[in-house]
């Protein structure tokens, strides 16, 4: 505790005045805004026709049928497309997910496209946009992770509450 503080007043003492904190803090905003919103809107945009008017994710979403079928989730082949379309932006899998009947799978896929976390349209295009050393395919790997492990869970869960 005493060495977290110690290093946090050495950081506060180099930081400099409130004017330079507050002029470092427009400029992240202003590079927020200028350089990272468009990328959001194209990818999110870009995406949601891929989803609508092209099999692409229904392609890609094949290899979860099988996980969704031992997870027992209705209409897993409905709901596949939803897994992957989630990368691209968080939510898209709900706008697909509106035509399926299921409670049971719109709530898998629901609670899925908010724990998958990196969607390019937001984080992902923030991360790469950093200096942060991360690539498309090192995400790409960080959302299937994460999708593999937290779908078990909601079915669980999503199989005790509906």
């Amino acid at each position: 505790m005493s060495w977290g503080f110690e290093q946090a007043m050495q950081r506060a003492s180099s930081a400099g005045g409130v004017k330079q904190v507050l002029v470092e803090g427009v400029k992240n905003v202003v590079d927020m805004i200028f350089g990272v919103i468009p990328v959001v809107m194209a990818i999110g945009t870009v995406a949601l026709v891929l989803a609508e008017h092209t099999p692409l994710f229904n392609y890609l979403g094949m290899p979860f049928i099988p996980l969704l079928e031992l997870l027992q989730i209705p209409e897993a082949t409905e709901a596949s497309k939803t897994i992957v379309v989630g990368f691209a932006d968080m939510f898209i899998p709900s706008i697909l997910a509106s035509s399926i009947e299921s409670d049971l799978t719109r709530f898998v896929i629901a609670a899925l496209s908010v724990t998958q976390l990196i969607y390019m349209s937001e984080v992902g295009a923030l991360l790469i946009g950093s200096k942060i050393p991360v690539n498309f395919f090192e995400l790409f790997v960080i959302f299937i992770l994460r999708t593999l492990v937290t779908l078990p869970v909601i079915a669980l869960i999503g199989h005790l509450l509906v």
